[in-house]
Order: C-alpha cells, then sequence, then structure tokens
C-alpha cells in the first residue's frame, strides 16, 4: 500500500511530512471549534444560529483566504507563503482563547479562517508540483489524512480537557494549544526547497493581479466553473455533517462526552482509511471516476445515519461508513485541481477552486443550525449534507480526467469530456 514512499527520493519525502504535519496541525486548531460548540453556546448565550454564523464566517474568511493566498504562491513562491499561513492561523487561534464576548470570537475565527484556507493552498500546488506524476494521487490522498490525524488529537485534548476542567475554562485551554503549529514552521523553513518549476513560472509572472483573474481565461473557464461547484458540494457535505455532529450527538443522542468522544474516535479513523483509499484508487481508477463513487455512497451514507431509526450501538458501527466515504472526496481534491491549470496560475486555480466552495458552503452550517429551529437538528443536517453531496455529482461529469498529467508542460487544461473515460 506505501510502497510508493520507498520509491519517492529525500525531496520528495521532506514535502510529504511537511505538507502532512502542516495539515494535521491546521486540522487540530479548526475542528476545536467544532467540538466546543455546546460549551460555547452556553458560555455566551448564543442558539445553534449564531453558533452556525461564526461556522460560515470563518469558512468565508477562509475561502479569502485560499485565493489570495494561491495567488501569492504564484508570484512569491509555495514554501514562503505556507510558513506565512501556518504562522497566521496558529496566532488567532491562540487569540480565540481570550475572546470575552461572542462578536470578540466572531472577529479571531474570522481572521484565523484567512491563514486555514492558505496553508491548504499553498501546500496542496508544492506537493503537486514536487511529485513524480505516477504517484501524485497516492501521496496527495494521504497527505489529506492527516486530517484525520489533526482532528482526532483535537478530540483527544477535548476528551481530556472537559473530563478534568469546568466547560468554561476547558474550551478557552483548548484554543491555546492551538499556537503549537507555529513552532512547525522551523521544521519548514529548513527541510524545504522551493519548486524549480514554479520558480521559474514566477520570473514570467504578470503580476498578482494578472494572476488573480487568470483563471477566467477562456481556456481554463470551464475547469474553473466546475472545479468551485464541486468545491461547493463537497465543502458543503462535509461541514453541514461534521460541524454539528458532535452537537447533535450530544444533545439529540444524550450521550456524555466520553460517549460523544467514542463515536467522534470510530469516525475518524474511518476517514483515514477513506483518505488511504481513494489514494491508491486515484492512480488506478482516475480523478473522475474515484469521486464519482465516493459521491454517490456519501449521499447514501448519510440519507441511513441521519433518518434511520438506529440504536446507538448501530449508530456507532455506521459511523465507520460515514467517515471512510466522507474522506475520499477532499483526498482527491488536491491532485485534480492542480492537473487542470498552467503552472503560472496554477496556486491562483488550486486555491479559488477548492476555497469558492467553502464561500457557499458556509451556508450550510448556518442553514443547519436555522433549519434545526422547526426540525430535529439530525434531520436537518441529513437533508443539508445529502443535497450538497449530490452538487459533486453533478461536477464531477463537466470536468476531464486527468491521471498522469505532467504539470512541467505549460499548456491550458483540457477540454472536458462529456462521458465518463
Amino acid at each position: 500500500m506505501f510502497r510508493w514512499y520507498r520509491e519517492i527520493n529525500s525531496s520528495e519525502r521532506k514535502t510529504f511530512w511537511s505538507c502532512f504535519g502542516g495539515w494535521a496541525l491546521d486540522a487540530l486548531d479548526v475542528q476545536m471549534f467544532s467540538i466546543a460548540i455546546p460549551a460555547l453556546i452556553v458560555a455566551f448565550g448564543l442558539d445553534k444560529a449564531q453558533a452556525g454564523t461564526i461556522s460560515s464566517v470563518t469558512l468565508v474568511t477562509s475561502a479569502v483566504g485560499g485565493w489570495i493566498a494561491g495567488t501569492l504562491s504564484d508570484r512569491f513562491g509555495r514554501v514562503r507563503i505556507l510558513q506565512i499561513t501556518i504562522l497566521w492561523f496558529s496566532a488567532f487561534t491562540f487569540l480565540c482563547a481570550f475572546a470575552q464576548t461572542a462578536t470578540q470570537l466572531l472577529v479571531l475565527k474570522g481572521l484565523q479562517g484567512l491563514g486555514f484556507g492558505g496553508e491548504w493552498a499553498a501546500g496542496a500546488v508544492l506537493m503537486a508540483e514536487m511529485i513524480r506524476p505516477e504517484h501524485r494521487g497516492k501521496v496527495m490522498g494521504t497527505v489529506q489524512s492527516a486530517w484525520a490525524v489533526g482532528w482526532g488529537v483535537s478530540v483527544l485534548v477535548y476528551t481530556g480537557l472537559f473530563s478534568w476542567l469546568s466547560p468554561d475554562l476547558a474550551w478557552r485551554v483548548m484554543f491555546t494549544v492551538g499556537l503549537l503549529p507555529a513552532l512547525f514552521v522551523v521544521y519548514v523553513r529548513r527541510a524545504l526547497p522551493e519548486p524549480k518549476l514554479q520558480a521559474a513560472a514566477a520570473k514570467r509572472s504578470g503580476g498578482v493581479a494578472g494572476g488573480l483573474f487568470g483563471i477566467f481565461s477562456p481556456a481554463v473557464l470551464r475547469a474553473t466553473l466546475a472545479g468551485s461547484l464541486l468545491g461547493v458540494g463537497a465543502h458543503g457535505g462535509y461541514y453541514a455533517l461534521m460541524t454539528w455532529l458532535p452537537t447533535f450527538l450530544k444533545t439529540e443522542r444524550k450521550l456524555s462526552v466520553l460517549g460523544t468522544g467514542g463515536y467522534l474516535a470510530v469516525i475518524i479513523v474511518a476517514f483515514w482509511c477513506g483518505c488511504i483509499a481513494s489514494a491508491q484508487l486515484l492512480d488506478r481508477i482516475g480523478r473522475r471516476r474515484n469521486i464519482m463513487l465516493f459521491s454517490i455512497c456519501c449521499v447514501s451514507t448519510v440519507i441511513c445515519y441521519i433518518f434511520l431509526p438506529l440504536t446507538n450501538r448501530q449508530m456507532l458501527v455506521m459511523g465507520f461508513p460515514l467517515g471512510f466515504f466522507a474522506a475520499g472526496i477532499p483526498a482527491s481534491m488536491g491532485a485534480l485541481f492542480n492537473e487542470l491549470y498552467p503552472t503560472g496560475i496554477r496556486g491562483t486555480g488550486v486555491g479559488f477552486c477548492y476555497n469558492f466552495g467553502r464561500i457557499a458552503s458556509a451556508a450550510f452550517p448556518w442553514l443547519v443550525g436555522h433549519m434545526s429551529a422547526s426540525m430535529s437538528l439530525g434531520r436537518a443536517i441529513g437533508i443539508d449534507a445529502a443535497l450538497a453531496y449530490s452538487l459533486v455529482i453533478v461536477a464531477v461529469l463537466m470536468l476531464p480526467e486527468t491521471k498522469g498529467k505532467r504539470l512541467d508542460v505549460e499548456v491550458a487544461a483540457p477540454a472536458a469530456t462529456g462521458a465518463m473515460p
């Protein structure tokens, strides 16, 4: 399964571990908020719609940050922008621990989002340009599994702190842990070279403004529009489900802190397994078939998990396919989006497609909170998540197959085909 690791060279391995570590620490910072929502609702007197608004604002600013960071990485280098974004989201996660009002928390989470979105954009393009084509899908899909690692650590931190401390103090201590990723920048600075491909392209760049809107040129416009729709569906389904799942388990299923952590642990392990499975399939069956397979499975699993009258034990078992299939789509997007664009606008294109999805998907967590006022929280989550994953199915039909594409060829994206290859 991991034979590719023995076949890549030293530079590729350093890039892999740098991006794996950065993404895991990114997940640690971001997932702490979702887990802490019940405590934040009590601490600041929020209703579910207001809590969803904070999550949505973070997604919007992360989308803006991803687009900007992707463009800046085309101009100033992938590694430099990766360092800046890690420092940024670490600092503002830490500052969230000292918020005294809901407004302060909203502002700090919004600023955190700028770095969160930017880190993925810079790191994904860096990896795509450093990893050889025959292993790109496997390596980038495996790096996506780092999200499960960071997510798992956040659950462990949550379980420990909320078991030993009062909820009002525990969530503040959780956010102070968010400063840890800043230390990771020391390794990134020493280990990673700038890709030669990007450095050469930067010298020919027409500037940040030109790159910012170059993804809307006729040669790549269809890829940009379809990629953005894919981002909306993938992020919308994930955030509708995962933002509110801890609250659903605690308030509607009446699980304790340890019980909630146990259910989340099953989903997180499954998420890691799903990323690894998707990584293997990407370089075998192709990007489009892989995304289509996981999208269909996501819709089916979400409907079963939320709407069937399951016992707590059955929900625990169903948590595995829920997490497994939810992982396959994001594990595919890094390779696909990078292969849609030429080098000079690759960071811009990847940052825009991945993070535009966050802007539109920001409506989904808010909508779940709003809909839960007139129906059960579980039903609201299920309707929104199933709708979002259906958009992924539509989007992938509009995109070309890019498996094995070389990124050192300065050509526009291939014309999209209407049928599955």
